[in-house]
Parts: C-alpha cells; sequence; structure tokens
C-alpha cells in the first residue's frame, strides 16, 4: 500500500494517505476538499543496498543523513 504526499489547492494543506486502491477517495483532513494536487516524496534507501546503523555521534547530523544521502529536506 502506497503513502501518497498530497497538496490541497483549497487551504495549502500538505498531507499523506495510504492508498488502499486506485479508486479511493482523498479529501484534505482540515477543509474536506478534494481538490489537491499529488506531491513528490522524498524518501531514503540506503545507497550500498545494507541497512544503516543510524546516526553516529561523529556526523553532528541528528536525523541520519549521510554525506551522499539525505531524507529529511
Amino acid at each position: 500500500m502506497p503513502i501518497f504526499e498530497y497538496l490541497c489547492e483549497e487551504c495549502e494543506t500538505r498531507y499523506e494517505h495510504i492508498v488502499m486502491s486506485s479508486g479511493s477517495a482523498v479529501a484534505c483532513p482540515k477543509c474536506g476538499s478534494r481538490k489537491q494536487a499529488v506531491q513528490f516524496s522524498v524518501f531514503a534507501a540506503p545507497a550500498n543496498g545494507s541497512k544503516s546503523a543510524g546516526p553516529s555521534a561523529s556526523s553532528g547530523s541528528s536525523c541520519g543523513c549521510t554525506p551522499r544521502t539525505c531524507g529529511c529536506h
């Protein structure tokens, strides 16, 4: 089940929604509008295919970013 990110065209609220099927209706949680734009999602994936051990104390980053990848910005 993919999670899509949306931007409401009425009130400009950004929100996520799990899509159960392609025909499911999505409404803004703030204003209820069904006018939205799908946004590109940013996700983090290990560059070398292995799991990350998490942020290291020496990296100075609290979000788990590395010098080569960053999923929090």
